[in-house]
């Protein structure tokens, strides 16, 4: 490229890193005054029988990495991403910034006379077939694409006229499309800078890579980025898309761009729609641009929304998804995937005091945690990963999980490490499929050492488990722990992260593992020394485990060998298969599992992930058959089966099976369950009874709590509970229900862990239909907030 097209790529990604001034690694301070005596800390328990699940190694990922960093963590996924991505196009090696620098048409300087031969993009995906790494591009879907390798702009000053700021030194003419009176330049001509490009120049794209690489399936290209937050692209890429991207836009180009992709590649995979944050999941685009501009209580009820039955954009989205691929017969969308900054103030931007350091490093339960209300504009829970699954089993199921965007700051500073480290071992033990962080720590950073800490600990390819195992911490805040099963050796990988300023004494527990007394090896990174791991002395451990003291800001791996006589689960059952499937019930029959080193005593179903949700049928060994009941018609269900020992361990899934049920016969009453609020440890709900029989003068409603909840309050009705089952007497003013005729009722309750929709509703002891997902962990939607200036939608710059 240009040396000023160099400059500006080099600012573009710097900037996008979020990053405070970079500093030497070795000039890094200590963070904390330690005192003299360690206190106590809260105890871990590690438990290698349960919560057993593989880790996806794409969790792994970085935008960008260099090129000696990829291979030093072997690293498994690498992203092409970020606005100037949205316009590149590859048969000029071109691409506009879009607002991250005045909208100006930009190219690399890799020659033109082969191209698309020896483009940018193909030495990204060059670098990555030498590190081993998949590749994710991003493609565009905004319609348009740079029209030439020249100095053009989407706001020209001697076009449009003057604009509050411009880019001095290099191309004075070009704006940033601001008018002197703070409103935008609109009416301008997107055929300054772009020209149209529709799926087809996508599907050339793909052809091209397939005939240069070979296809996904023969170690091509793997995964397509299905553009980049193109709910922004009213602000970020305005010059071309200045209205706000709606529900159908997203739909129909999500169709079109995709299909294209698969009719290239069939085995290629999509990720969608890969929005900037929390609103994303919410809002669409075009939802977002207008409550900018109108405010008030547009924000409670958008217009998009509004004409889209009232559904959130994110479960409209995957019901989209869904039903192309029943109309079709083909998958278009792989992975749900969207961004997330933190909202907390200074933390994604890498402002270091000590009160934003202790901010960061809580705010990364806002990953899982039901009970951390965001500390920002969002003020609610958000529970990010287990919301987004919560969004595909209901709606979608069997779609991956990805987040290709993320970032918690100051990784060059210990506490960014801590911060990241704690983020990767979310990722892991919540069972995400696939991250990359934007964007990459340089190699001397502490950033990189907590990548270091999962994929190469020892300089040697010591890395981190890849089956994850039960772990917990009685304080999260203080010391969190994560632990895994190396597949290679069995040896189970423990890491804990210290985030707070003093040395912690715990204790740490270990179950499951017999033959455990002996030592673990034991690796170390912290602000004691912020340039490598340190190798320790081997830790003692007994038959229950070990105590000992972790030093302040310190994030410390132990490995502990298998041995000979290591607990050995059952193995997975076989596939299970499904018959007598019905509207509400189906029956699994599966292989049974080999008992390891206990007899199998029973295997358990499951319909969402066996590491977070509770099963939905069991039954006792020798037994391999199972019926689920509780079912909604017409729905589509992804299943699978864990085995149990008589020890309490248990084996990895099963593979899935995927049925849909059959259509509700007539029906004598239907129910709608909603969840009004949920703050973690209680809820409202409110249930709709509609009488499809005949009239009715006085009802009995009884149904079902599957996860150990208590109503405390209950209106418009008689409520009374009798372990799980709920009865619901009418209040004699609404006893009356003609057909067809409905009434609400509501009560408030509690719950610890999940809380999924009850089930098994009855009318005067008639089975009811109900809409949705049985079984899957439900998480009430959010309530939508205007972010106002306040938010960090990815970073301005990129």
């Amino acid at each position: 490229m240009t040396r000023r097209a160099a400059l500006v790529a080099a600012a573009l990604l710097v900037a996008g890193a979020g990053l405070a001034d970079p500093v030497q690694a070795s000039d890094l301070s200590d963070r904390g005054t330690r005192p003299s005596a360690a206190a106590d800390g809260p105890a871990l328990r590690v438990d290698a029988t349960t919560g057993r699940h593989a880790i996806d190694p794409h969790i792994y990922g970085i935008n960008f990495a260099e090129e000696a960093l990829a291979k030093e963590l072997r690293l498994p996924v690498r992203r092409w991403g970020g606005n100037a991505t949205t316009r590149y196009n590859y048969k000029l090696d071109a691409y506009n910034a879009g607002s991250d620098w005045y909208f100006e048409n930009l190219y690399y300087e890799n020659g033109t006379a082969q191209l698309p031969d020896g483009s940018e993009a193909d030495k990204f995906v060059d670098q990555n077939r030498r590190t081993g790494t998949d590749t994710i591009l991003t493609v565009p879907m905004v319609g348009s694409t740079t029209a030439a390798r020249n100095a053009a702009c989407g706001f020209s000053i001697a076009k449009y006229g003057p604009q509050k700021g411009s880019d001095a030194q290099w191309r004075p003419d070009c704006g940033n499309g601001v008018k002197s009176d703070d409103t935008n330049v609109t009416g301008n001509d997107p055929a300054d800078t772009s020209v149209a490009a529709g799926p087809e120049f996508t599907k050339g794209w793909v052809e091209y890579l397939n005939r240069a690489y070979g296809s996904a399936d023969a170690g091509g290209v793997r995964f397509y980025n299905l553009d980049n937050e193109p709910d922004l692209w009213f602000t970020t890429h305005r010059d071309v898309h200045p209205a706000g991207a709606g529900y159908d836009e997203i739909r129909d180009s999500t169709y079109a761009t995709a299909a294209a992709i698969k009719e290239a590649d069939p085995g290629a995979q999509t990720l969608g729609p890969v929005g900037w944050g929390l609103n994303s999941l919410i809002y669409s685009g075009l939802d977002q641009k207008t409550c900018n501009e109108k405010g008030g209580d547009c924000w409670s009820n958008p217009p998009d929304r509004a004409a889209h039955g009232g559904q959130q954009f994110a479960p409209w989205y995957l019901q989209q998804m869904k039903a192309y691929e029943q109309s079709h017969g083909r998958r278009i969308l792989d992975y749900f995937d969207n961004h997330i900054y933190p909202q907390q103030s200074g933390v994604s931007s890498g402002n270091d005091d000590p009160a934003t350091q202790e901010l960061r490093l809580r705010s990364t339960r806002q990953l899982w945690d039901p009970t951390y209300v965001d500390e920002s504009w969002i003020n609610q829970p958000v529970q990010y990963i287990p919301r987004m699954r919560s969004l595909v089993n209901e709606n979608y199921p069997g779609t991956k999980l990805a987040i290709t965007e993320y970032n918690w700051g100051a990784l060059d500073h210990i506490d960014g490490a801590l911060a990241q480290a704690d983020v990767l071992g979310i990722f892991g033990r919540e069972d995400l499929d696939l991250a990359t962080l934007w964007s990459p720590p340089k190699s001397t950073d502490p950033g990189a050492y907590a990548f270091r800490m999962f994929r190469n600990y020892d300089g040697n390819g010591g890395a981190f488990g890849d089956t994850a195992v039960q772990s917990a911490s009685a304080d999260q805040e203080k010391l969190s722990v994560y632990a895994a099963e190396r597949d290679s050796d069995h040896a189970l990988t423990v890491i804990v992260v210290n985030k707070t300023t003093g040395d912690l004494t715990a204790p740490v527990s270990v179950t499951g593992r017999t033959g455990l007394a002996g030592s673990a090896q034991v690796y170390r990174y912290g602000q004691d020394d912020v340039t490598s791991i340190k190798h320790l002395a081997d830790q003692p451990v007994t038959d229950g485990g070990f105590t000992t003291t972790f030093p302040a800001y310190s994030i410390t791996e132990y490995v502990l060998p298998a041995g000979s006589s290591e607990a050995k689960p059952p193995t997975a059952p076989g596939t299970p298969t499904a018959t007598a499937v019905g509207s509400d019930r189906a029956t699994l029959s599966w292989a049974a599992s080999t008992a390891g080193s206990s007899p199998v005593a029973s295997y358990q179903v499951y319909s969402g992930d066996p590491a977070g949700t509770v099963p939905v049928a069991t039954v006792d060994a020798p037994a391999t058959s199972a019926t689920v009941t509780g079912l909604s018609p017409s729905t589509a269900y992804t299943f699978r089966v864990v085995a149990k020992d008589t020890a309490g361990r248990s084996s990895p899934p099963s593979a899935t099976v995927r049925l849909t049920t059959a259509a509700a016969p007539a029906a004598t009453c239907t129910v709608d369950y909603r969840v009004s609020n949920d703050w973690g440890s209680g809820f409202t709900a409110n249930v709709t009874l509609t009488n499809r029989g005949p009239a009715l003068n006085g009802w009995q409603l009884g149904f079902s709590l599957a996860g150990g909840q208590k109503v405390t309050q209950g209106w418009n009705g008689t409520w009374s509970q009798s372990g799980t089952q709920v009865t619901v007497k009418d209040a004699g003013w609404n006893a009356a229900l003609a057909t067809g005729a409905s009434t609400t009722i509501g009560f408030n309750g509690t719950y610890t862990g999940t809380n999924p929709a009850p089930g098994n509703y009855t009318l005067n002891g008639k089975s009811c239909t109900v809409p949705g997902t049985a079984a899957a962990a439900h998480i009430a939607p959010l309530a939508g907030h205007d972010p106002g200036t306040r938010a960090v939608r990815g970073h301005a710059t990129r």
